[in-house]
């Protein structure tokens, strides 16, 4: 069974797969949205989950710095509450502190231009937040 992996921003929503051995995450896409308009990313990872046998599902939880939590986190919150709802597949939720900075500096890092590191941003934060969750199960 496979775990997949998101970063939910704004308008675009990073999307990790693991491998069936729940051993390594590889990014898949960066799925697009309208600002706000999370049914539409919801329906998405209802696609996924279609074609894909995942029995998990890693989201991000932005948290700041202090280990509060704002806004965003809340919407995480949410969204995963209706993830859950909609597929019966348990969310966990997951810090994902610094990833989009850590997926940014390793795009930088590659050479990749800066027009061409925003569409591959989000999908290596969500890479970054699975193989996180990944390792930590052993």
């Amino acid at each position: 069974m496979k775990t997949l992996g998101l970063d939910l921003g704004d308008k675009t929503l990073g999307v990790a797969m693991s491998d069936a051995l729940g051993m390594m995450a590889h990014g898949v896409e960066t799925f697009t949205f309208k600002t706000a308009h999370y049914k539409h990313a919801l329906e998405y990872i209802v696609d996924v989950l279609k074609k894909e046998n995942v029995s998990t599902i890693v989201l991000g939880l932005p948290k700041n710095m202090d280990n509060t939590e704002g806004e965003r986190a809340e919407i995480s919150r949410r969204f995963a509450k209706k993830v859950e709802e909609s597929t019966g597949i348990p969310v966990v939720l997951w810090d994902e502190r610094l990833t989009t900075m850590q997926a940014d500096r390793v795009l930088i890092d590659g050479g990749m231009r800066r027009e061409n590191r925003k569409k591959h941003v989000d999908k290596l934060a969500a890479t970054l937040i699975l193989q996180s969750y990944l390792e930590s199960k052993g």
